[in-house]
């Protein structure tokens, strides 16, 4: 035991905290990059013009029209999004109840940024084009569906009159009831945006102080969170070694899976593999469709079946560290709540129509 100990204690950290460093770091900027977009759409306006289309999503599940400027934004960069998200409840547009909704509609969107940054470039070619096609869009649909969820929560949760209202509800935004700018926000608009050169500096400044004081608040427990995780997960074989533990756990819970569904045996390593890594996973099975151990549903269905298994992973990995980072302990840990079990539901009706 004292020898393990001191192997444990002897690894060098520096690669490990440098990683965290340029993690941290690289997320942080997109958080700044998300909030400062935020409060310029605000200053100047532009949630006016992009409400003419976020207004279908928003619209049918009592949002204010600022979070559409944050879905939208979520395409090009989910931690952008959720940065924009957290600026507005930090700033009382939403509740948190309103919070939970916006993120849960945000998925779709997250998950379409990701079929032009991995799906198509990497994960087609690895599966090939019917499994790999059949794959996405069945991620695609299970995204959309939690998508919907969100709107139809928003409808039957929300309404107008609170959607604007802070997590403790002792103070409102300036917005009406049905959704629209109040006289107030016009009058502060011209006031901020009048067509001077100064008063559109100002509005940036502005913004931008905004934007260091929201990362200056999310930084450091971000940084720390990340650090802790990161040690865990890089010496979690030798915490395993101490206390006697493996891949046992991981290896059991993709049995039973597999068997419960009826899927080959080969499923099992597969299931494993998907579950730590997508890439190796798809790599794993991409030969065994070929030889006919599976076919196309079959394959897909043990993929998703590696997704539910991976999510204890992934949460631990990535979840808890970004989510507590920007909403804090009592607040992420609802939000990862609400978007596990979103997951959880709809792939498991996604198994019961792929293997039906």
């Amino acid at each position: 035991m004292q020898t393990a100990v001191a192997a444990l204690l002897g690894q060098p950290v520096l690669a490990l905290l440098a990683e965290v460093i340029v993690r941290v770091l690289r997320i942080g900027a997109f958080i700044s990059l998300g909030v400062f977009l935020a409060n310029l759409a605000v200053a100047f306006g532009l949630v006016d013009r992009i409400a003419a289309v976020s207004r279908y999503l928003t619209a049918p599940a009592n949002l204010p029209d600022e979070v559409g400027t944050a879905i939208l934004t979520t395409t090009a960069s989910p931690t952008a999004g959720y940065g924009m998200l957290a600026d507005f409840r930090e700033s009382g547009v939403l509740s948190d109840r309103a919070t939970l909704v916006a993120v849960t509609i945000n998925t779709f969107f997250g998950f379409a940024q990701h079929i032009v940054t991995f799906y198509a470039p990497v994960l087609i070619p690895i599966l090939g084009a019917r499994v790999g096609v059949l794959y996405v869009a069945t991620r695609g649909l299970v995204a959309l569906a939690i998508t919907l969820t969100g709107i139809a929560a928003g409808a039957v949760l929300l309404d107008r009159s609170n959607a604007g209202a802070t997590a403790n509800g002792d103070r409102r935004d300036q917005r009406t009831t049905d959704g629209g700018r109040s006289d107030t926000d016009h009058a502060n608009a011209s006031d901020v945006l009048d067509d001077s050169p100064e008063s559109h500096a100002a509005a940036i400044r502005d913004a931008a102080g905004e934007t260091v004081e929201k990362v200056r608040e999310i930084l450091p427990r971000l940084a720390a969170i990340y650090l802790v995780v990161s040690l865990l997960v890089a010496y979690s074989e030798e915490l395993l070694a101490l206390v006697g533990g493996g891949g046992v756990a991981v290896t059991a819970a993709a049995d039973g899976l597999a068997g419960l569904l009826g899927l080959p045996g080969a499923a099992v390593p597969v299931v494993a593999a998907f579950a730590l890594d997508t890439t190796s996973g798809a790599v794993v099975i991409a030969p065994l469709v070929e030889n006919g151990t599976f076919t196309a549903r079959t394959a897909v269905a043990t993929m998703l079946v590696g997704g539910i298994v991976s999510f204890a992973v992934s949460t631990f990995k990535r979840s808890i560290p970004f989510q507590y980072g920007i909403w804090g302990r009592s607040f992420g840990s609802k939000v990862i709540a609400v978007n596990t079990a979103l997951k959880i539901v709809w792939i498991a009706l996604a198994l019961v129509v792929l293997l039906a």
